[in-house]
């Protein structure tokens, strides 16, 4: 059974009360339950992790090096924008990484047009809502075939 890490960034576990006006009414568990429940249809492993914490985040990069995580999905929230560590650590990742975020950045303030994330992403989804989850295990998915 293969194996995909899946990071939530800062504020995310304030998903669904959080400014529902742009990310939307679902919440984290909910987004989890369902990547959950198609990885599971397909043989795939998921991992969830959350931190509103950089180096937790970085530190969960890191396990993934060493225990046959395939892939990572990550949604960097505002560290997209400022960590230069969580490039570093995810250049260290021998495996795919496809960065999510929900809102379309590129149409918001000019601060978030940047990512130091996309720097290391094989793909970058924005815009979707909490579909470009769901979009991003598909891809995972469809290249390990």
């Amino acid at each position: 059974m293969q194996k995909i890490l899946v990071l939530h960034g800062p504020n995310l576990n304030l998903l669904g009360t959080r400014q529902p006006e742009i990310y939307g009414h679902e919440t984290l568990a909910g987004v989890n339950n369902a990547l959950h429940e198609k990885a599971l249809i397909a043989g795939w492993e998921l991992n969830y992790r959350q931190s509103n914490h950089e180096g937790e985040l970085i530190d969960a990069i890191h396990t993934a090096r060493d225990d046959g995580t395939c892939a990572i999905i990550i949604n960097p929230a505002a560290y997209t924008h400022t960590s230069i560590a969580i490039l570093d650590a995810l250049n260290a990742f021998e495996g795919k990484v496809i960065e999510v975020h929900i809102s379309n950045v590129h149409q918001r303030e000019a601060f978030r047009h940047h990512s130091y994330v996309s720097l290391r992403a094989d793909g970058v989804i924005a815009g979707l809502g909490t579909q470009g989850y769901h979009a991003a295990l598909e891809a995972i998915m469809a290249a390990a075939k």
